[in-house]
């Protein structure tokens, strides 16, 4: 997990997982629309998974 990414998680946490499947990008973005946090959470879950 680099650096960059992180912060684009914190930023804008849909873009941060754009390349890890279709799936990923929409359960991300609809955390989001229901509130920051929850989206950044999950961004960061996800982009902590060493199996993707």
């Amino acid at each position: 997990m680099s650096i960059f990414r992180v912060l684009l998680a914190i930023l804008f946490p849909p873009l941060s997982i754009i390349d890890k499947g279709c799936g990923s990008f929409l359960i991300i973005f609809i955390l989001t629309l229901c509130g920051w946090i929850p989206g950044v959470i999950g961004a960061l879950v996800i982009l902590n998974n060493p199996e993707r």
